[in-house]
C-alpha cells in the first residue's frame, strides 16, 4: 500500500461524512438542493419556539414552587414532604421540557408518546421507592432492628424497583421483555453456579444481620481473633483488633464458628491472680487488694470486686481477684490487668505482706547432723585400726 492509496482511503471517508451531513440537514451533494438561508430560518424559528415553550414551562414551574412554599407555611408541611414535592415538580419540569424540545425537532409522535409514558412510569417508581424506604425505616424502628438491616432491605427494594422500572420503560419503547428476562435468568443461574462461595457469604451476611448476634461496635472473639466490629457487609465482617489492624472475615466463616460477644451486656467480669506467703494474714491481704481495686476508675463499684483463695501451693497462697468493667473498657483489658497486678503487688509490699516467688529453702536438724558426724568418725577410726594390724 503506497501513500496515494492511503490518501484516497481517507478522502473517501471524509466525502461520505460530508454527504451524511448534507443528508442530515435536508439536502444532497448531487443536486445541490440545500438552501442555507431557508435552513437558517428554519433553525431560528424552531429555536424560538423551543425557547418560548421552555419559558412557559419554567414560569409554570416557578408558580408551583411558590405555591409549595405557601402551602408549607400555611399548613405546616414537614420538610420531608416538602422536599419530595419539590423533587416531583423538578422532575415534571424536566420531562415537560424534554417533550417540548422533542416535539419541535421533528421526533415522531409515537416516540414522543412512548417517552411520555416511560417518564411517567419512572416517576411513579421513584415515588414508590421513596415511600417504601420510609415504610422500611418505620417498621425497623418499631422492632428496634439495627441500621445494617435497614440498609440491606433498602438496597434490595432499590434493585427490585430499578428492575421493574427498566422493564416498564423498555416495554414502552417496544422491547421484548420476556426474552430479556429469560436471558437474564439464564445468565443469573450461570453466574450463581460459578460464584457459590460469594452466594454463601451473601446468605450468611443476611442471617447475621437478621439474628443480630452482634452489631457494629460490639467487641467479639472469633476463634483466635478478637476485636471490635467496624463493618458488617453482605460478603464479610470486618473487626479492628487491639493492634489497630483490620481483620476481614468471610460471613460464611463467621456463621459456622463460635462467636463470643463480650459487650452484649452492660458489664463484663475479668479476673487476675496474685500470691501471698503461707504465713501471711489472709484477712489483711484481702482488705488491701479490695481497697486497691476500689481506687481504680476502670473497675466498677457495683458489683463490688472480690478476692478469694484459689489454691494453696508449695510457694504460697494463690488468690483470684474478680472485678467488673464497662463494655467500653474491654478493648484495653490486657493493659488494665497489667496495671492492676502492679498496683496490687505494690500495695501488698507497702502493707508488709510478702509476695513469694518460687524458691527452695533447706532446713537441717542439728542433732541429726552431730550423730552423723560421730558415726563417720567411728567408722574412720575402725578403718585406721585395721590398716595398722595389717
Amino acid at each position: 500500500m503506497n501513500a496515494h492509496s492511503v490518501i484516497d482511503f481517507f478522502r473517501k471517508i471524509f466525502d461520505e461524512l460530508h454527504q451524511n451531513i448534507y443528508w442530515l440537514l435536508g439536502g444532497s451533494l448531487d443536486d445541490q438542493t440545500l438552501n442555507w438561508a431557508k435552513l437558517g430560518l428554519s433553525i431560528l424559528a424552531t429555536g424560538t419556539k423551543i425557547i418560548i415553550l421552555l419559558l412557559l414551562i419554567g414560569f409554570v414551574y416557578w408558580v408551583l414552587v411558590y405555591l409549595t412554599k405557601a402551602i408549607k407555611k400555611t399548613f405546616g408541611l414537614s420538610h420531608r414532604y416538602t422536599r419530595l414535592l419539590r423533587a416531583t415538580l423538578r422532575y415534571l419540569w424536566f420531562v415537560s421540557s424534554l417533550l417540548a424540545i422533542m416535539s419541535q425537532i421533528g421526533v415522531s409522535p409515537n416516540t414522543i408518546q412512548a417517552t411520555a409514558k416511560a417518564t411517567t412510569w419512572a416517576g411513579f417508581y421513584y415515588i414508590l421507592w421513596v415511600f417504601s424506604g420510609q415504610m422500611v425505616s418505620g417498621v425497623l424502628k418499631h422492632y428496634d432492628l439495627n441500621a445494617s438491616i435497614e440498609q440491606l432491605l433498602k438496597n434490595l427494594l432499590l434493585v427490585l424497583i430499578l428492575v421493574m422500572a427498566l422493564a416498564t420503560v423498555l416495554a414502552k419503547f417496544g422491547f421484548d421483555i420476556v426474552s430479556i428476562v429469560a436471558g437474564l435468568g439464564i445468565a443469573g443461574l450461570a453466574v450463581g453456579w460459578a460464584s457459590q462461595s460469594t452466594l454463601a457469604n451473601f446468605i450468611a451476611g443476611i442471617v447475621i444481620l437478621i439474628e443480630q448476634s452482634f452489631q457494629v461496635g460490639d467487641w467479639i472473639r472469633l476463634d483466635d481473633k478478637e476485636g471490635r466490629v467496624v463493618k458488617i457487609s453482605l460478603r464479610a465482617t470486618q473487626i479492628l483488633d487491639r493492634d489497630n489492624i483490620i481483620i476481614i472475615i468471610p460471613n460464611s466463616a463467621v456463621a459456622s464458628s463460635q462467636v463470643v460477644n463480650l459487650t452484649s451486656k452492660k458489664m463484663i467480669r475479668f479476673d487476675i491472680r496474685t500470691r501471698i506467703g503461707l504465713d501471711a494474714d489472709m484477712t489483711a491481704a484481702r482488705s488491701v487488694i479490695i481497697k486497691t481495686l476500689q481506687k481504680d476508675e476502670v473497675v466498677l463499684k457495683h458489683p463490688a470486686p472480690i478476692a478469694t483463695v484459689a489454691d494453696i501451693g508449695d510457694f504460697g497462697v494463690q488468690i483470684i481477684v474478680r472485678f467488673w468493667v464497662a463494655p467500653l473498657s474491654v478493648a484495653r483489658i490486657p493493659v488494665i490487668k497489667e496495671n492492676l497486678t502492679e498496683k496490687i503487688k505494690r500495695s501488698l509490699e507497702e502493707a508488709g505482706i510478702p509476695v513469694p516467688y518460687p524458691h527452695m529453702k533447706l532446713l537441717f536438724d542439728e542433732t541429726a547432723v552431730q550423730d552423723e558426724s560421730i558415726t563417720r568418725l567411728v567408722a574412720q577410726n575402725q578403718s585406721n585400726h585395721i590398716k595398722e594390724k595389717v
